[in-house]
């Protein structure tokens, strides 16, 4: 399931939030610019997502796009998992709401922690942290898939960085995820070295290497 974790989660959990056509699926765009097939080494999964989208973004060890697709931009990351760690409950984190949106999408413009639409926080438990009227950190729950959820949106406020608010809501959102008897995991580029100690000091392990591709329709 971790390989393909967008397969699984919009096959299982996240069901509701998928537009499916045989082997492909995809969240609705504007919760998510995430898509999958069930086997990217199968033409017919490619086949059913051209009816689907036109660009999607896939991830996975690899990704090679089947007939008639072509990768735009491909960027490399590594997949990290939580299966020893313990999350940290903060009393100073805050459930965010459909409301906090705004606040929400203007942080991800500054902070760029990856996409995130309008409805993204429909897909989990978002939490974050507020000064003097302004959301300036913020994390929250991606991907879920029988027996895990992903962490994401690890967001900071470049005027806040370096304080630690990013790691004590990556433990926030952890212990919740642990709590419902799950397990997090969570995705990093892979040239991003401060990030990656970050989580392994939080306990999170190196699974494998994964490649975030955004592929469109040809021809």
């Amino acid at each position: 399931m971790l390989e393909n974790p967008a397969w699984a989660a919009l096959t299982g959990p996240q069901a509701c939030f998928a537009e499916a056509s045989g082997d492909a699926a995809c969240y609705s765009s504007d919760i998510s610019p995430f898509a999958a097939v069930a086997d990217p080494a199968d033409p017919a999964g490619w086949r059913d997502l051209a009816t689907l989208t036109d660009l999607a973004l896939l991830t996975g060890p690899t990704v090679v796009p089947g007939p008639g697709w072509e990768i735009a931009v491909s960027v490399p990351g590594v997949q990290m998992i939580g299966q020893s760690m313990t999350g940290v409950e903060d009393p100073e984190a805050v459930v965010l709401t459909e409301t906090d949106v705004p606040e929400i999408l203007d942080l991800v413009e500054r902070a760029k922690p990856g996409p995130f639409r309008k409805r993204t926080i429909e897909l989990g438990r978002y939490l974050g942290i507020w000064v003097g009227g302004r959301l300036v950190a913020m994390a929250g729950e991606r991907f879920r898939l029988p027996g895990w959820t992903e962490i994401s949106a690890v967001a900071t406020h470049p005027d806040f960085q370096g304080r630690g608010l990013g790691a004590r809501l990556t433990l926030a959102v952890a212990a919740g995820i642990l709590e419902r008897g799950e397990l997090p995991f969570l995705h990093a580029s892979a040239d991003n070295d401060r990030a990656i100690r970050l989580y392994e000091r939080l306990g999170f392990e190196p699974s494998h290497e994964v490649i975030f591709a955004s592929c469109r329709r040809v021809g």
